[in-house]
């Protein structure tokens, strides 16, 4: 091993104390919240543990998922976290971990995480619907676990809903191309 592999060696910091700090490969450096990730993580972590025992317990776990339910599943998933995360009624939910910026069109708006420490990790969860996708795909899983009919009727509605967005934005170029 040549020296300068050695002062390479030497120079490797894993402390997750770095994680946040300003590189000059970075453009932005917002405050990493690390010990609120952990604990979001660990609540959900935890949860789906606990639903699962319960599932196994109660023998309702499915073998595999048909093609139809992951389907439907994957569309009320990406409706519900838009639901969650953009949708200007549900503002309301999110009121107290974000700040208002801007509307951002068909009904949505744009935010921004507000706050310190677990308030700011929240508002960051809640406000991306790729962060909040996961979350609602495991309610919506377990839901068809332990309450399949209610379940598969929600999700139907949640994937009518996303059609209908499709088809209300397809309508809206047509009549600009007009």
């Amino acid at each position: 091993m040549d020296s300068s592999s050695r002062s390479r060696q030497q120079n490797v910091d894993f402390s997750i104390e770095k994680y946040g700090e300003r590189t000059s490969e970075k453009e932005e450096c917002d405050e990493q919240l690390l010990a609120e990730y952990a604990a979001l993580l660990a609540f959900y972590v935890a949860s789906v543990a606990a639903l699962t025992g319960a599932a196994v317990e109660r023998n309702r776990l499915p073998r595999r998922f048909g093609l139809l339910d992951l389907a439907l599943l994957g569309v009320a998933t990406h409706k519900l976290s838009r639901l969650v995360a953009k949708d200007r009624v549900t503002s309301i939910l999110r009121a107290p971990f974000v700040n208002y910026i801007r509307s951002a069109g068909a009904a949505e708006v744009e935010e921004e995480p507000r706050g310190r420490g677990i308030q700011r990790g929240i508002g960051q969860l809640i406000s991306c619907p790729y962060c909040i996708g996961p979350w609602c795909a495991t309610v919506l899983g377990f839901g068809f676990v332990f309450a399949p009919r209610v379940a598969r009727f929600l999700a139907g509605i949640l994937a009518s809903i996303t059609m209908s967005d499709f088809l209300h934005r397809a309508y809206a170029r047509t009549k600009e191309e007009e």
